[in-house]
Order: C-alpha cells, then sequence, then structure tokens
C-alpha cells in the first residue's frame, strides 16, 4: 500500500471515530488487512463509497460496549463487517456468546474449590499431562 493511501484511510477512519478509538483500530495487528480492504473498495467503488461503508461504525454501535483489551477486538470485528456488508444492507448482530460453550471449550483448569464445597483430593492437571502409569523402573531398587 502506498503511504499516500495509507494516510487516506487513517484520515477517513478519523473521520468517523473517537481520537481514542481510532488510534486504537489504527495501531492493531489486523489494520493492514483492513487498510487493504479499503483501499480495494475505494478503488472499485470509489471513496465515497468507503466513506459510507465506514460511517456504519457510527451506527453499529456493539465496539462501545466493550472495555480494555476487548475494545480492540471489537473495533475491528465491526470494521470488517462494516467493509464487507453492502451499503443498504443492515449489518448482521453479533451473536452473543453463551457463557457454558465458553466454559465447556475453556483450556483452564477450574477453581480450587467452589464456596461451601470440599477441596478436591488430587490437583487439577490437564488430561494430556496426566501420567498414566509410573515410568518404568521408578521405586525399583536394584
Amino acid at each position: 500500500m502506498q503511504p499516500a493511501a495509507h494516510s487516506q484511510m487513517v484520515a477517513m477512519v478519523k473521520e468517523v471515530l473517537p481520537e481514542r478509538e481510532a488510534g486504537l483500530l489504527i495501531g492493531s495487528r489486523p489494520w493492514p488487512l483492513l487498510a487493504a480492504r479499503m483501499q480495494q473498495l475505494g478503488e472499485h467503488h470509489g471513496t465515497d463509497t468507503v466513506a459510507q461503508h465506514l460511517n456504519r461504525l457510527t451506527t453499529n454501535t456493539s465496539w462501545q460496549e466493550a472495555t480494555g483489551p476487548a475494545l480492540v477486538g471489537r473495533l475491528v470485528d465491526a470494521t470488517l463487517i462494516s467493509l464487507t456488508t453492502p451499503p443498504g444492507t443492515p449489518a448482521p448482530a453479533r451473536p452473543g456468546v453463551s457463557a457454558a460453550a465458553a466454559r465447556s471449550r475453556s483450556t483452564t483448569t477450574p477453581p480450587a474449590a467452589a464456596p461451601g464445597r470440599p477441596a478436591p483430593a488430587e490437583a487439577a492437571v490437564p488430561a494430556h499431562r496426566q501420567q498414566a502409569a509410573p515410568a518404568r523402573g521408578v521405586g525399583r531398587a536394584r
């Protein structure tokens, strides 16, 4: 991407988003891909179309609900959705995350003991780290 085109994309984002959020989006790892998508869209349909797409970020405010590190991810998602959804088409709703589904796919171990319950008898070790049987020769005297 040429520096002039990149500067134009940065300026377009800064027109739509508040200064802090624009900086977070432009500094994110996926920014070069988003900028390339914006440039491609601009080459095929003109910069006015890119501006229309980016203006969706002011109407699709799902990214504003996030704080901290999650804000960057939400901004990237919202920007990608706004750039890939044709104008006039409502942006797809962001599906909610099921806490139960997230827990079932989690790779972390559960807490030691829930309040009111006894602690587990042995340490929580992921299944792939558990030793099935003692190593050969361990504990033998010669």
